[in-house]
């Protein structure tokens, strides 16, 4: 079989939308790992939860001496929060952009390809109910895209959030 057809096959469409998403998993974790300090995170984190809850305790007790020593740090709170925000923004604002560039131009091709096969029927995963059950590009792209994330995850020991990963005692 020459090259060609070997190229218009729906394993080819596969490892192509697969290799895809590993590297779009791949950039926005670099992304998280540049813009965003975990244990930096973790700790503000810690202190913005404790902050609250000070807050919401000072609330119920009418504590006024804890409302002033709260009034004093809030500002401090608030650019931990922006600084946060800020972060988790440029990634977000980065990945919709790539996002976006990658699925025009691999819309643009694989769209009407028949990129996977399941064996089994899955309901609203596979695009028709009898054998073969073809799997469509948008689902086949979500399971790589969740593979190839947790992988990408426990390699860089990063979590789905902004902090340091949990830790079993």
């Amino acid at each position: 079989m020459e090259v060609r057809n070997y190229l218009n096959t729906a394993i080819f469409y596969a490892l192509v939308i697969f290799l895809v998403s590993f590297l779009m998993s791949l950039s926005s974790m670099l992304l998280r790992h540049r813009f965003v300090n975990p244990q930096e995170n973790a700790k503000w984190q810690e202190e913005i939860r404790r902050w609250n809850s000070d807050r919401e305790r000072a609330k119920k007790t009418n504590d006024k001496k804890l409302n002033a020593q709260l009034r004093k740090q809030e500002k401090r709170i608030t650019q931990m929060q922006s600084k946060m925000l800020k972060g988790q923004l440029v990634i977000l604002v980065v990945t919709i952009v790539l996002f976006w560039i990658v699925w025009s131009i691999l819309g643009s091709y694989v769209m009407d390809k028949i990129v996977a096969y399941t064996p089994f029927y899955f309901p609203l995963m596979t695009m028709n109910s009898t054998p073969p059950y073809q799997i469509s590009l948008f689902v086949w792209y979500l399971i790589c895209s969740f593979f190839s994330s947790t992988l990408l995850q426990h390699v860089f020991g990063m979590t789905l959030g902004m902090g340091l990963p949990q830790t079993t005692k």
